[in-house]
């Protein structure tokens, strides 16, 4: 009986190998198990010990939790930095606590899991100071290093970079190593070169920072680099102001290149609001007050869109942008033919009136913007593609100024297209340049100012959709917009789309390189006042559009 339960030795021998190795496995777990047990001991008595002691004892007590690595103390430190820490008074055991009612609601620090409650008497905040509120956010710096969030470890790195803690140079040193985000491990370069030069590293590793945070060359490198040399060895001092002089040369040249680019940014919100004035003003002659309303109403019209979607249909909102390019054209395009059928066609060659009548028409339309939608501003969320920023040397472009400078020059081109290529715009070329030899060869000019009243406000709604993303959407938009708008048309050339094109970009250009010295108020002034000088010696603007009734 014995003898038939044995196994062979053959098959005794890959047993024993079997249980030997699965006795392996178990002491492996259970080694890692108690070891993980020591290590949230050792955590959890050091964040117990927060509450013991002098502000002194204090800071000491967070380097050292910050020396464990571990990134679950970051909860109870972003508590003891918020005021949020407290310490039981039976126990002296410390955990989160937020108002709940009468009491406090009690959270452990390391698990994180709720506790029950506790009255106002049963616990006493572990208070901190300034010092503290700065040791605290090195420490935290040093914790999310090591977190598998690219965006925490940045954030973490620039919080270093701030605060100059020489004493995160080691921490730095081992997240460099495992770093592989190329963005992140750039920041982390700049913050442990700050960190270096804060510490007592040899002059070699800080003359070797001073080079790297020169060759960074942002504001704020340049700053800790300023520092060493007004406060630093003489030797490393001499460094220091020279690279302060190089970086200063470089932010010069960023300088310029920061103005060209918010002055191409505000060229093309220019552009798309003046583009459809320049149209029906070139056509008709028209001085048209309410044209601003259309890009107040396009902008509404998005609004709408947007609103549309976020309760029919959340998932796809991203797309109601693209919804509403369409939907204002067709909107302001329909409103604009019924202000030209129903008040500007009785007012051919009469400029002044037609102003008048313009100004009426805009009140009018604020006001039942108002009724229908209150006087407050509303707000248009940007789709995904349209939020967020790059950065391109020293400079920062977030994507939506960039989507509408690409859409504004995308639209500028297809309407010359248009009146290039297609019989419209042929007809409105004609009678743009000669309405009465355009009248005598079959052209309905009446019918052509309606359609290119029209097609003006339209593209003054898609302009409004553009706004919304950039400026907040209210009865008073298309008012910010309306005097600039006849600036760049004027400037460029009364009816001429490239003189528009040139003339948006010129004047949002000039208003961004004279902003930093004069301000933005007189820097508009000096820009109107430009123009008037430049009117008194080209009447016609930049590009004078031909044709006999133009000569005339």
């Amino acid at each position: 009986m014995i003898r038939a339960c044995l196994l062979p030795p053959a098959q005794a021998i890959p047993a024993l190998r079997a249980l030997l190795l699965l006795a392996l496995v178990l002491g492996a777990s259970l080694a890692g198990s108690l070891a993980r047990a020591e290590e949230s001991a050792d955590l959890r008595a050091a964040i117990a010990a927060l509450a013991k002691g002098s502000f002194a004892e204090t800071e000491k007590r967070i380097a050292a939790l910050a020396a464990l690595g571990d990134a679950r103390a970051v909860p109870a430190l972003e508590a003891l930095a918020g005021g949020d820490l407290y310490r039981r008074e039976a126990d002296g055991a410390v955990f989160i606590a937020r108002s709940a009612g009468g009491g406090y609601r009690l959270t452990e620090p390391l698990s994180l899991q709720d506790v029950g409650t506790a009255g106002r008497r049963e616990v006493k905040k572990i208070r901190v100071n300034n010092r503290l509120r700065r040791t605290i956010r090195a420490a935290l710096g040093a914790l999310t290093l090591s977190a598998s969030d690219p965006a925490r470890r940045l954030a973490a790195a620039k919080a270093i970079l701030k605060t100059r803690d020489g004493e995160a140079v080691e921490a730095l040193d081992q997240a460099l190593a495992r770093e592989t985000d190329p963005q992140v491990a750039a920041v982390m370069q700049a913050a442990r070169a700050a960190a270096v030069l804060a510490s007592d590293r040899s002059a070699e590793e800080k003359s070797a920072a001073i080079d790297l945070l020169a060759a960074r060359g942002d504001r704020e490198a340049m700053a800790i680099v300023a520092s060493i040399a007004t406060a630093g060895d003489a030797p490393l001092a001499a460094q220091a102001k020279a690279a302060v002089a190089r970086m200063e040369r470089s932010q010069a040249l960023w300088d310029v290149a920061r103005n060209i680019w918010y002055g191409l940014s505000l060229g093309s919100v220019l552009l798309l609001a003046a583009i459809g004035l320049a149209i029906t003003f070139g056509v008709m002659g028209v001085i048209n007050m309410a044209h601003g309303e259309m890009v107040m109403l396009g902008a509404y019209t998005a609004f709408m869109v947007q609103g549309l979607f976020g309760a029919l249909a959340p998932g796809l909102i991203d797309y109601a942008l693209v919804v509403a390019l369409p939907a204002a054209f067709l909107v302001t395009g329909l409103v604009g033919i019924a202000i030209e059928r129903g008040v500007i066609r009785f007012l051919h060659a009469r400029p002044l009136e037609t102003l008048l009548a313009t100004w009426g028409v805009s009140l009018i339309l604020q006001q039942g913007v108002r009724t229908l939608f209150g006087p407050t501003n509303r707000e248009v969320g940007s789709p995904s593609f349209m939020s967020g920023a790059f950065e391109l040397g020293q400079l920062t472009i977030t994507y939506n100024r960039l989507w509408i400078l690409v859409f504004s020059l995308t639209l500028f081109a297809a309407l010359i297209a248009a009146m290039r290529k297609t019989r419209f715009g042929l007809t409105i070329r004609a009678v743009t340049q000669n309405r009465r030899m355009a009248a005598s060869m079959g052209i309905r000019t009446p019918l052509v100012d309606a359609l290119t009243f029209g097609l003006g406000s339209g593209i003054a709604g898609i302009a409004g959709v553009a706004l919304s993303q950039i400026d907040n959407v209210s009865p008073n938009l298309g008012q910010s917009y309306i005097i600039d708008s006849f600036m760049v048309v004027v400037f460029g050339g009364v009816g001429n789309l490239w003189g528009t094109l040139l003339g948006a970009m010129s004047l949002g250009i000039a208003n961004k390189f004279l902003e930093p010295f004069a301000g933005a108020v007189l820097a508009k002034i000096l820009v109107l006042v430009f123009l008037i000088l430049f009117i008194q010696k080209r009447p016609r603007g930049l590009f004078a559009l031909k044709g006999r009734a133009v000569e005339a």
